[in-house]
């Protein structure tokens, strides 16, 4: 919906920057391919990396939907705990290498 422009402006182009965890970068690299077959006229480039200065810099919306899934054995704060953790990372990067103005839009808003 972001791509089509439902979720912004219908005129308002993007570059996509999508992070994800090194075991998941071949699906990440699929998921970039798709994008760009896609030809979506708004979507003017797709940054796919595992480096999350890469991700964050220069971002003006940020769309943060990864997290620790909960594994067999874990409690609830343990997967809390992660994800916390990750969240920070990505928090941090975001406010040294994000664009002055950046938003942070919910998950559930996408």
């Amino acid at each position: 919906m972001i791509t089509r422009g439902i979720k912004l402006r219908a005129d308002q182009p993007m570059i996509l920057q999508m992070l994800d965890i090194p075991p998941a970068v071949e699906a990440l690299n699929g998921v970039k391919m798709e994008l760009v077959d896609a030809a979506f006229p708004l979507l003017k480039g797709v940054v796919a990396t595992t480096n999350v200065v890469e991700a964050c810099t220069g971002v003006n919306i940020a769309v943060m939907v990864g997290g620790f899934p909960r594994k067999e054995g874990m409690e609830r704060k343990d997967v809390m705990t992660k994800n916390v953790s990750i969240y920070k990372s990505q928090a941090s990067a975001l406010e040294k290498h994000a664009a002055p103005n950046c938003k942070l839009v919910p998950q559930m808003q996408v």
